[in-house]
């Protein structure tokens, strides 16, 4: 039986929740994958999670499976997507910091860089410190741009509840810059 019949067979048997079929593949294709997202990445840990995304959607759409195509290309689509996806929600975290840093030395020339720093890496340390569920919906809006909407379908909860986190975060946030008005106003234009 050749590689591509084999990995069809592998394919079919997935598709049906084969775990078996699952680690074969996993162990098959895991090493070539991580070299094709490190290609993207230079960063074995990058790589790595991108790969380990690229199973994880494997496993959860396995009844999407198009066994007429190689399983091979499917994996490859996969993980090169994972990466896009991995890249644009760095890159939207970094530019939300990024902006406020920006926008701080542009308004307030005279106020020193590293005192923005600091406030950026408090605003850092206030976001890890917000209860889970506040802090997650709070990344996803800032960090990945998602929408209320997009955050409650996501979430499978309603709007109302992601309202009421980004209240309990923007609460947080406040009373941690109280004083502070001029760097509260900028963070509350960004935030908007």
């Amino acid at each position: 039986m050749n590689l591509y019949l084999d990995d069809l067979t592998l394919a079919t048997n997935i598709k049906v929740g084969d775990e078996k079929a699952f680690k074969t593949l996993f162990d098959r294709y895991y090493k070539k994958l991580v070299d094709y997202a490190l290609s993207y990445t230079s960063n074995l840990h990058e790589a790595e999670d991108i790969v380990q995304q690229t199973f994880i959607t494997l496993w959860t759409h396995r009844k999407n499976i198009n066994t007429t195509k190689p399983i091979k290309s499917y994996l490859y689509r996969i993980t090169h997507n994972s990466y896009i996806d991995t890249y644009r929600k760095k890159k939207h975290k970094e530019s939300f910091f990024d902006e406020i840093k920006e926008r701080a030395l542009r308004d307030r020339i005279n106020d020193d860089d590293e005192i923005i720093e600091q406030r950026i890496l408090k605003l850092k340390i206030i976001i890890e410190s917000l209860p889970e569920k506040s802090k997650e919906i709070l990344k996803l809006n800032k960090f990945d741009g998602l929408k209320y909407k997009e955050i409650a379908d996501l979430l499978g909860i309603s709007i109302k509840t992601v309202e009421a986190h980004m209240y309990t975060a923007f609460k947080k946030i406040r009373k941690a810059f109280k004083g502070d008005d001029f760097f509260l106003f900028l963070l509350f234009k960004i935030m908007r």
